[in-house]
Order: structure tokens, then sequence, then C-alpha cells
């Protein structure tokens, strides 16, 4: 066999994530530049007096030991308002260098931030279903913010620290050639000691990442599921699952900070040898000329000195780059993240209509697999109520979703008044719909604003009226502060049968030409869902309703009934029609009423 390559890999998968690094390094300086130009423009101006200040501070030794050594007053006092000129200048630039690139970098998190949740918003709901939640929160969370880390980092360490680096070494071999060319030595053996270091960087920030992700999920699902974890004694388990996440951010955490701790103690080593060199050489002036008077040796010292700070800096940058570009990576990955659910380019409203529903041999899977929907035909006609019934599994919620567009069928397709849906706006299909489901979310905001996001151009009054249709009026009136009252997070200060109420109320609001309703009253007790089933045959008149229920008390009025089961539609008709049949209706009627159809019998349409 021969040989492609004699370099092993780990070289080319080096080299390969060091070009993506530069890109989207690249990348970010590049969007946050376009967006923030002005201000870093100026920081960047203020970084340049900043760094001249600098320079002059060391320069200005000379002149201050020179005339503390001569009898000329006037000199003195020169030289005292030169050095406080310099020193207010350093310190008027220092104030508009952090004020400027604080307002910049606020502005960068404030935007990305944004961005990744408008990308969230453009999703599908297939997308939140294959990604953990606390995935998400750390993306967006961590990632602007190593975004505006690493951007401040880049700009400061470019203009500033290498300026001020540049100018020091100016002063430095202005002062005595001989003596800077002892003392830069340090570089080329800093820059060895790094690489050593950043091999181990980038590794461990990516298990640090994750370990966090693990603290916000465990926190996410204590916080959800409380209840399961008093009563079935989870407590230990939970508290065992933190403190291991816990650890490993702590020991990821002190091996970066041991690793970017190294280059402190290499550039002070290094810089003491060096300044070490200088002493010597300076006991001894005759070797080369190297001190010609006490002014520059004291300006060329001072230098020295202080450009021992930029230069630990800058010799830390790249660890710190490392750390850092792992939160990056993780925020252009979700930006970039392919989008699961578009609008056709060239989509247009969907025409005003009754709100006839037509899915033709419709077909579906949410993965690559055995079929949820396998060739559907069903019509769900204007103004008229179709019942879905059937066993879990059947394919009925899959139906409401692939109505809704959450989901696009495998083939087929869902028509509303003859349109492809696939061909239309998402805001105009969602607008000609409402929808109730039987796991009911709840804002954490009042009561009234709950019921009124479904229209939030609603009145008061239109609100009370969506209230009192779906029978919530008057335990909401009971409430401490009534409609102003708040709920808590997704209603947690409400019953279940309160909860869906307000669900309801919020789809009666709505006013759509269709209305879909996923086991609506399924946390109603039998009063309420007798309230609630004279509220829908009054709200449902003349709308195209959509109901999916496993108590067929609730659906036996249905204009059209259809049972499902694995994926397909096995009978239709009315309720009586079904009966009569004797088929799968039958058994499941039986079921619920104790084999004897006599007890619902009155119910039943003639």
């Amino acid at each position: 066999m021969t040989e492609t390559s004699a370099e092993p890999k780990p070289t080319w998968r080096a080299r390969a994530a060091g070009g993506l690094r530069r890109k989207m390094i690249g990348r970010l300086l590049l969007e946050g530049l376009r967006e923030q130009g002005w201000l870093y423009g100026v920081a960047v101006l203020a970084m340049f007096a900043v760094a001249a200040s600098s320079a002059a501070t060391a320069w200005v030794m000379e002149k201050i030991i020179d005339a503390l050594n001569s009898s000329d007053r006037m000199r003195v006092t020169g030289v005292a308002l030169l050095v406080m000129a310099i020193f207010t200048a350093k310190g008027i630039a220092n104030y508009i260098q952090v004020v400027f690139m604080s307002r910049a970098g606020n502005h960068i998190v404030a935007r990305q931030q944004v961005k990744l949740f408008q990308k969230l918003m453009r999703q599908g709901v297939s997308f939140f279903n294959l990604t953990e939640s606390s995935d998400l929160l750390m993306r967006v969370t961590q990632s602007a913010q190593a975004a505006r880390g690493l951007i401040d980092l880049i700009v400061t360490a470019a203009v500033r620290d290498t300026l001020t680096l540049l100018g020091l070494v100016a002063v430095m071999v202005y002062q005595q050639p001989l003596l800077s060319m002892v003392s830069l030595i340090i570089g080329p053996a800093a820059i060895f000691g790094l690489r050593i270091i950043l091999r181990h960087v980038r590794e461990i920030m990516q298990k640090e990442m994750a370990s966090l992700a693990e603290i916000i999920k465990v926190m996410q699902e204590t916080s959800n599921g409380i209840r399961i974890i008093k009563i079935f004694s989870l407590e230990g388990r939970m508290n065992g699952r933190m403190e291991a996440a816990v650890k490993q951010v702590e020991a990821r955490s002190n091996a970066v900070s041991r690793l970017e701790a190294i280059t402190s103690p290499l550039m002070e080593t290094l810089s003491g040898f060096a300044i070490a060199g200088v002493v010597w050489l300076s006991a001894f002036g005759s070797f080369g000329g190297a001190v010609t008077t006490p002014g520059q040796l004291m300006s060329f010292v001072t230098a020295l000195l202080m450009a021992y700070e930029p230069a630990k800096r800058l010799s830390r940058m790249r660890v710190t780059i490392e750390s850092l570009s792992v939160g990056v990576r993780m925020m252009f990955e979700l930006l970039d993240q392919p989008e699961t659910m578009t609008e056709a380019p060239d989509a247009v409203a969907l025409r005003p209509g009754p709100g006839l529903v037509e899915m033709k041999n419709l077909r579906f899977s949410y993965r690559d697999g055995a079929h949820v929907l396998d060739g559907i035909d069903l019509t769900f006609p204007a103004g008229k109520t179709t019942a879905l019934v059937g066993p879990s599994g059947s394919g009925k919620s899959t139906l409401l979703n692939l109505a809704m567009r959450l989901y696009d069928p495998s083939a087929g397709s869902v028509e509303i008044d003859g349109q492809d849906i696939r061909g239309v706006t998402f805001e105009s299909l969602r607008a000609k719909m409402s929808f109730v489901g039987q796991d009911t979310f709840l804002f954490s905001t009042s009561v009234m604003e709950n019921i009124r996001v479904s229209r939030p151009e609603a009145t008061d009054e239109e609100v009370y009226e969506a209230a009192r249709a779906a029978h919530a009026h008057e335990f909401i009136e009971a409430l401490p502060n009534g409609y102003a009252t708040q709920v808590g997070e997704n209603g947690a200060f409400l019953s279940g049968g309160q909860r869906q109420r307000l669900s309801i109320a919020r789809a009666f609001l709505r006013r759509a030409e269709i209305l879909l309703l996923d086991e609506a009253t399924s946390a109603l007790d039998a009063t309420s869902e007798a309230l609630i089933k004279d509220a829908l045959a009054t709200v449902t008149r003349g709308v195209t309703t959509i109901v999916i229920a496993h108590r067929l008390s609730t659906i036996l009025e249905a204009d059209r009934i259809y049972v499902m089961d694995r994926g397909r539609v096995v009978e239709g008709g009315t309720a009586r029609e079904l009966l009569d049949q004797g088929g799968a209706f039958k058994t499941l009627f039986d079921q619920q009423f104790g084999g004897s159809a006599g007890v619902a019998a009155g119910g039943l349409p003639g």
C-alpha cells in the first residue's frame, strides 16, 4: 500500500483546527468591527496615546535624572511639568479606551444574544426536540460573552500592548543598543514555552463547557421535576449529579488557571535573567561602552521594567484565545445551524376562505424508518367539527402538527382552501388557526396577559368574554388580584384544570377560522368538562374544528369522526354510523361506557 502522507494525523488535525480557528476569529472581528467600528476606532486612538505616553514615561526618566544632577531650577521645573503632562495624557487616554471598549463590547454581547435567539425562533419544532435546552442556554449566554472577550483581547493586545511594547523597546534601543540586544533574548524562549502550554488548553476548555451545560441541565430538571424528585426520594441522586458536574468544572478551571499562570513565572524568570545580565554588563561600563550617563541607564532600566507587563499579557494572549475560542465556536455552530423549517422564497399570504382543510396522500416520519403516517387522505369540512380518535401513537397529534406546519410531510400535502400550506407565509397560516393542547403552557406573567397573547390588541372586555366562554371568569375573579394575578412559572400557582381553562380562553379570544383541540379537556373534572362542552358547542359553530380526544363523551356530537390506528384511517362516519358498523369505534365506545350503547345513546345524533 502506498502512503499518501508521511505526516501523522494529529498534526493534520491540529493544522485544520488552527485554520478553522483563524477563519472563525476573522469572521468574529469582521462582524464586530463592522457593527461597532467607530467605537473601536476611538478606543484604538486612545490606545495609541496610552502606548506613546508609556514610552514617554521611560524616556523622561533620563531628563529627570539629568535635571536632578544639575542646579538649573528652570530645567527641573520644565521636566516636572513634562512629567505631569505625560501622566495626565495617559490617564485620560486610559479612561477613553476603557469606556469605549466597554460600550462596544456590551453592544456585541447584546447583538449576539439577540441574533442567537432570533435564529432559534426561525428553527422548527424538530430542532428543539433534538437539542437539549441546557445546551442552548449555554450557547446563548456563555458564547456571547466569549465573543466579546475575544474581540476585546485581540484589539487590546494588537494595539495597546503591541504598540506599548514597541515604544518601550525603541526607548531601550535608543538609550542602550547593546543592553537591549541582551534583554530581547527572552522573546524566543517565551514563545517556545507557550507552544507547549497551548497544546492542552483547547481540550480542557471543551470539556469544561460540557460540564457547565450539565450543571444547567441538572438545575432545569430539578426545577421542572421537583415533585418526582421528592416522591421517589431522588435528592441524593440529583445531589450526586450536581456535585460531579461542579467538581469537573472546578478541576478543569483549575487546570486552565495553572496553564495560564505558567506564563507569569516563565516571563518573570526570563526577565530576571535579562535584568541580571543588564546589571552585570552595566557594572563594566567599558564593555562596548554600554553606559554613558546615569540618566540613560535609568531610562533604559525603566523601559525594560515597564515592558514586562505588556510582554506578559501578549505571552498569555494565545492561551486566553484558545479558551475563549471554544465559546465562540459554539456560538457560530448555532448561528450556522441549518433551519429545520423555512418559509418558501416565493411564499404568499393565505387567501381568505372558509377554512377547508384537506390532507392528500400524507406520509410522515420523524426519523428515517417507519412512517408515523402512511397514506392519509382526509377532508375537514369548513365550519364543521371533525374528531380524531384512536390509541396513543396512532398519529393523531402528528396530523395537527402538520396542519399547523410545525413539520413538513415526507410526501403528500396539506391544503387550506385549496392552497398548499408550504407555499404560504407563516404569519398568514398561523393567523388562520387557534390551538389548545393537552400540555398546557402559560407564561410567567398575569392571567390577563396569558389570555391576551393570542390577540394582543384585544380589549379587556373581550378578554373577559373569552374567559366566560371558557368558564374561567369565576375562578379568575376569586384569585387574590383577579386578572392581574401572576400565575408563576408555567402556571405553577394554578391547578391543572385552571391552567387548561385559561388555555381554552386564549384560543377563544383568537377568533380564528380553524380551531385545533388536542385533548383540550383532559385535565378537567366532570363538572368542568360539561361546562367546556357547552362552551365548545357555541364557539365551534361555523368554525372548522379538529378535535383529538380519548374521552369519547366529548366528541359524540361531532359532524364526523375518524378512527386512526398505526398511522392510517381505519374508520370514518358519525358516532351513530360507527356504532352501527361494530368496528374499532364500537370497541372503544364499549370500553369507556361499560359495553352498553344505551348509556350514551341519548346523546348520539340520530
